[in-house]
């Protein structure tokens, strides 16, 4: 085949270094955007971009050239420039959870996404995390997930 034809759609998920609630609620919006055009000039598609003040949730387009490890470092590196420009002392975890999505689960995905504030006024991001762990069915130990 002479061309290529990918549909790799992640949902990321990382959070600010030690769980710690940095993000502000103001720059928030901005951030969501920012990551967008992160995306744009990096040819990694932002499809939405959500989260709270201590973590982050992105659907991106995974392009064939471009492997999730190289993403993720691309996506996060600029984002905290950006909020240091800001004035904000900030660092990300070092890791991050990945997990595919159908094409026919991308718009739950996305509304799940743009309601972070909604499912985090039941439930921490680390009950959030794990459940994505176990729902995706990805082998981790309790002692080690978040450092």
């Amino acid at each position: 085949m002479a061309h290529k034809y990918p549909n790799v759609l992640i949902h990321c998920v990382f959070s600010t270094k030690a769980r710690e609630n940095s993000i502000p609620d103001e720059l928030r919006p901005k951030l969501w955007k920012y990551f967008a055009g992160i995306g744009r000039n990096h040819h990694i598609p932002v499809l939405t971009a959500g989260g709270t003040a201590n973590h982050v949730h992105l659907l991106i387009v995974l392009p064939s050239d471009v492997t999730l490890a190289k993403a993720m470092q691309v996506l996060k590196a600029n984002a905290s420039r950006w909020l240091g420009e800001h004035g904000i002392s900030f660092a990300w975890q070092e890791g991050y959870g990945a997990f595919s999505v159908s094409s026919s689960n991308l718009p739950a995905v996305k509304r799940y996404i743009e309601n972070q504030a909604e499912h985090h006024s039941r439930r921490s991001y680390e009950e959030e995390f794990t459940a994505l762990l176990r729902k995706s069915g990805v082998p981790y130990e309790s002692a080690h997930v978040f450092g």
